[in-house]
């Protein structure tokens, strides 16, 4: 298979009840009609793609770096139109998105126009001078970094923040997301993304609003520079506010960990002070989903945490902070990872009662050129100045005198997945907030992830989604009550047409032990071929049929489809645990092969040039109580 380059490749695929939660948990189903419409009107048979997490112009570091293209831009490229990037070159997705979120950043809304406008307020200073020059000469790129690391270190010396300014982007925004909200066609939410730096460390917050714009258009976005925080606590209280006022609903997504240095996922609160019972119930109320995989890294687990885990070590980012002010130590990967949050939440669960880090999963792009796409064969790059040009693999994404980061380990990533009844923002956002989600790198697998305790090989036989409806719980959901049962769970997964078959399901499990400690392994619980599983319970590794020379691939390897029963051998009653499920596609171009081809790149034997596409789904919880 070899798709076309610059002929965006993108598939629709087409296509709870939760049992009772923690009595100390927050009652996620409390604050939606989530379970009482998913009651009502059956269950979701459909999953839409989309992007949570996608910039414009009105960013102030994406306009830097070069990007022209509007919000209005954004939404046509991401409902299949065809559009001309910043840097020149048509893009059209063959097939569109489901929905997006413009995310443009919380705070600097309004700074990038005012440079490129030499607006008096900003050219007093010596740094609004020194930026609106780079942007005047060509240097774009050099202003947004050091616009970047300045913000990053709290030194900018104008307050980036002016209401006026805000107030006409935020209007914006929202004009933007309600001209091209079509309830049951393409979802355009309203939202931004708060903009969250602790000393370079990142904390940023996808905010995504289920309400349309009058509810919105008097609530600004909440800054972390002067006048706001970077505190996440003050965050909550700012949704709090704004549902109190209106009568609204909103959630946040927590940005990919892996530019945090260790304090995504922290033991303690931003003040230092330890978790307490109204903290890691507000976690828990506020960011019930996660961003797993984006261009910026993939976020599962990482190799330090994992060893055992032989998929581990996949595009992990594990070099420092956002402006690269510190380099990252072992110490701090456990606060940065999706695997080692969940098995962390377990343990806030039996000491406090409640699981702050009781999360799903979604991919998303943080794309800051505007166009929304995931793809591999047609990567766009993370920002306007590295959009396709030969040399652009060995351009720097961010360096200091400590570390740099090189556009070739950018990825092609990633894609939020949603069950739900309808293409609306009401019940899209339903279905984040009871978390029947998942997040892939790119490809549109689609997955079902079900458990239960009495499900058998006959149930995959007729309607098996209905099986697992009626006699489980979805992806995102609990088990409970299983006195003298064992947990079985239900795992299908379908190809994505347009990219490779499929390797491999796997389960993945994380458990609390009695005195604190907390386990992980993963099982492989389906996989292609005849391969046998070795006495260590490992499945080899599946034929790479990637042809570097023409960046082509057969699906031979693997299969279209894969599914099946699987009952934990190793199950403890008396143990929290959560499942997930991770799906391995055989191996397929990298988008730096596809440069490579295509535009006569000659990049070093470092440089990866294939990768296994992947899935994530939201967990399922057990709990003995």
């Amino acid at each position: 298979m070899k798709p076309h380059y610059l002929a965006l490749a993108l598939l629709v695929l087409v296509g709870c009840k939760n049992q009772e939660a923690d009595q100390a948990e927050p009652a996620m189903e409390e604050s939606t009609e989530t379970t009482n419409s998913t009651t009502d009107k059956g269950y979701p048979t459909e999953v839409y793609f989309g992007d949570t997490h996608l910039h414009t112009e009105l960013s102030m570091d994406a306009g830097a770096f070069g990007n022209r293209l509007s919000v209005d831009d954004a939404y046509r490229f991401a409902k299949g139109e065809e559009v001309t990037s910043s840097s020149g070159v048509t893009a059209k997705l063959s097939k569109p998105l489901d929905f997006l979120v413009v995310a443009d950043h919380s705070d600097g809304m309004g700074l990038f126009q005012a440079l490129m406008n030499n607006e008096e307020w900003v050219m007093e200073f010596e740094q609004g001078r020194k930026w609106a020059d780079l942007i005047d000469e060509g240097k774009g790129a050099e202003a947004a970094v050091d616009l970047i690391k300045n913000f990053s270190q709290g030194t900018m010396e104008m307050n980036p923040n002016t209401p006026e300014l805000m107030e006409s982007v935020w209007k914006i925004t929202i004009d933007g997301a309600e001209k091209h909200n079509q309830p049951g066609k393409f979802t355009a939410f309203i939202g931004y993304e708060w903009t969250s730096l602790i000393a370079g460390n990142n904390l940023h917050r996808v905010v995504i609003y289920r309400d349309n714009g009058e509810k919105t258009i008097g609530h600004l976005p909440y800054i972390a520079d002067v006048g706001g925080s970077p505190d996440p606590e003050k965050l909550w209280e700012n949704l709090q506010s704004y549902e109190d006022k209106t009568g609204g609903q909103v959630l946040a997504i927590p940005h990919n960990g892996n530019l945090s240095n260790g304090i995504m996922f922290a033991r303690t609160t931003v003040d230092g002070d330890p978790f307490d019972l109204d903290y890691v119930q507000r976690r828990q109320r506020w960011e019930p989903i996660y961003e797993i995989t984006q261009i910026k890294g993939d976020g599962e687990a990482h190799p330090f945490l994992s060893p055992n885990d032989e998929f581990a070590d996949f595009e992990n980012w594990d070099f420092g902070n956002l402006d690269l002010s510190a380099v990252k130590t072992n110490e701090m990967l456990e606060g940065e990872y999706a695997r080692s949050a969940l098995k962390m939440g377990l343990q806030f669960k039996g000491s406090l009662g409640v699981n702050p880090y009781k999360m799903g999963f979604i991919g998303s792009t943080d794309a800051h050129t505007s166009l929304a796409t995931a793809d591999d064969p047609n990567f766009f790059g993370k920002a306007a100045n590295v959009e396709p040009y030969k040399e652009r693999w060995e351009h720097p994404f961010i360096e200091s005198e400590l570390a740099s980061i090189i556009t070739w380990q950018t990825v092609a990533s990633g894609y939020a997945a949603v069950w739900a009844q309808e293409n609306t923002r009401e019940s899209l956002f339903d279905a984040m907030m009871r978390r029947e989600t998942y997040g892939t790198t790119g490809s549109r697998m689609k997955i079902r992830f079900f458990g239960g305790w009495d499900f058998t090989d006959a149930d995959l036989e007729g309607d098996w989604v209905a099986n697992g409806y009626e006699r489980g719980v979805p992806m995102g959901g609990d088990l409970k009550n299983g006195v003298d049962k064992t947990p079985s769970f239900i795992v299908h997964t379908l190809m994505d047409p347009d990219y490779g078959s499929l390797d491999r399901i796997q389960i993945v499990k994380g458990w609390l032990n009695a005195d604190g400690t907390t386990g992980e392994k993963v099982y492989d619980v389906v996989w292609s071929g005849d391969r046998q599983m070795d006495a260590n319970g490992k499945v080899p590794l599946v034929a790479n049929t990637v042809n570097v020379k023409d960046a082509t691939w057969d699906n031979s390897s693997g299969a279209p489809e894969l599914s099946t029963v699987w009952t934990d051998p190793d199950f403890d009653p008396s143990q929290e645990a959560f499942y997930y499920v991770r799906v391995l596609e055989i191996p397929t171009p990298r988008w730096t092969l596809y440069d490579k081809v295509n535009l006569g790149a000659e990049m070093p034997d470092n440089v990866p040039m294939t990768m296994t596409q992947r899935g994530y789904t939201s967990p399922i919880w057990y709990s003995p109580m």
